[in-house]
């Protein structure tokens, strides 16, 4: 049975997706230590999942409304998109895997011609199928009702059946280690197939994914080509030399 502490941190979990112990110290007015244990009280009743520094959803939970998160950070992801799209192929196929940031790509890309885009986010997909030049492909699969995300095994086996030259892909952080971090495991089975699967991988992040945790880890900087982002912190730019990833610091 929970205490009524615990069930108020469960439901500002359910409300804002995820939690840091030292924010919800500070509105309880508690020491880290007790929030730690309600937080393992509450991950051994399988409500929650558990990471360094706080916790979300099992499963992930249901993101934050995409026209919120788009809002975070605009400008830098529009410059991130700008870049991105300088690097894609008018023509040919890509993966997309759709994010606030990713899809500022397929704004900013002119001149495209005979174009497929296979895309993971029915919501995305129904924007960009007008886009002049551009085929628009969706996996089957089940529909996150939060944000339109296709999830599970049929979405993955679709997208191994084609070998595109570029992937375009997020991340919810960057870890210290190289380390790519998301909070949704069946979201990130779809995005490890298109890492998979595609020639060249391009992973587009705001600074403020290199501050950020989560608890599932999909991927290492290794298993990308090319890293777009708008800031860098010290360790990005020899972690990247030493995993032969190339860093592009986008124009503000």
């Amino acid at each position: 049975m929970l205490t009524h502490r615990q069930q108020k941190i469960l439901t500002l979990i359910e409300d804002t997706s995820r939690v840091r112990v030292e924010d919800l110290a500070d509105r309880f007015a508690t020491s880290p230590q007790t929030i730690r244990k309600d937080l393992q009280a509450l991950a051994e009743l399988h409500h929650v999942v558990r990471f360094h520094g706080g916790a979300t959803l099992v499963g992930g939970a249901e993101y934050s409304p995409p026209a919120e998160r788009e809002g975070e950070a605009h400008a830098a992801k529009a410059s991130i998109g700008s870049a991105v799209a300088a690097r894609l192929p008018p023509s040919g196929a890509l993966f997309l895997n759709a994010g606030t940031t990713t899809v500022q790509a397929i704004r900013k890309l002119t001149g495209a011609r005979q174009l497929r885009i296979i895309v993971d986010n029915v919501d995305l997909a129904a924007e960009i199928r007008s886009y002049q030049g551009v085929e628009v492909i969706v996996p089957g699969g089940a529909v996150r009702r939060s944000d339109g995300a296709i999830l599970g095994a049929e979405a993955v086996d679709y997208i191994r059946q084609f070998r595109p030259d570029y992937a375009v892909i997020g991340a919810a952080a960057v870890a210290e280690d190289g380390g790519l971090l998301d909070y949704d495991l069946a979201e990130v089975q779809v995005c490890r197939a298109m890492m998979e699967y595609a020639r060249h991988v391009i992973l587009a992040v705001d600074g403020t994914k290199f501050r950020r945790t989560a608890p599932v880890r999909f991927g290492h900087l290794s298993d990308i080509h090319t890293l777009v982002t708008d800031s860098s912190p010290k360790w990005l730019t020899p972690l990247c030399m030493d995993c032969e990833v190339e860093l592009v610091l986008a124009a503000g």
